[in-house]
């Protein structure tokens, strides 16, 4: 079989992610339309996910919400979404990345999406070698602007100018590169 250069399959995924922000966004402008109402099944240890220590104790791989009579502040952005739940009728604020979402499903009209996931341990098990590599004089000198980042992430993130090397076992030392600069804009 050939190899996909182009990623389709990444390309395909994140169009039917937009589908889902788009129908949310919406849905948050306007209320839900007729009997309409979603499944929205996630990650709960995916990289962005804030949900309370109850819930995550509760659903520790993967939880699915219902999105009908009774939730409250839905805001979508370009990454994400926040939506006000109650639990055993008690009240919680979830943060939603759509990279972590693993089902849309809205049964009025038989609707359904799948996505592919990674968790947080899955993605820190990925080895650097598998990183593209770049030449020296190519590597930027500063981590490029980002778009503003979910409150997880600013939490996590340490601000790194491209220039820090630690040095590994060896001694040797490994120039830092954040992952965006080989993300496409």
């Amino acid at each position: 079989m050939a190899d996909d250069h182009i990623r389709y399959d990444i390309l395909a995924q994140e169009a039917l992610r937009g589908v889902m922000r788009k129908v949310l966004t919406e849905v948050a402008r306007t209320g839900l339309p007729g009997n309409h109402h979603f499944f929205i099944t996630f990650v709960t240890n995916a990289p962005g996910v804030r949900i309370s220590s109850r819930l995550r104790e509760r659903y520790p791989d993967q939880m699915t919400i219902v999105i009908q009579y009774q939730y409250w502040d839905l805001k979508v952005t370009e990454t994400g979404f926040e939506i006000g739940l109650s639990f055993s009728d008690i009240p919680e604020k979830l943060e939603i990345p759509f990279s972590a979402v693993r089902g849309f499903y809205d049964p009025s009209v038989s609707f359904e999406l799948e996505f592919d996931v990674k968790s947080e341990a899955e993605i820190e098990d990925v080895p650097v070698t598998a990183l593209p590599s770049v030449e020296a004089d190519a590597a930027p000198k500063a981590t490029p602007a980002r778009k503003k980042a979910p409150a997880a992430d600013k939490a996590a993130a340490k601000p790194t100018t491209g220039d820090e090397e630690e040095p590994d076992a060896d001694g040797k030392s490994a120039e830092v590169v954040s992952l965006d600069s080989f993300r496409k804009k």
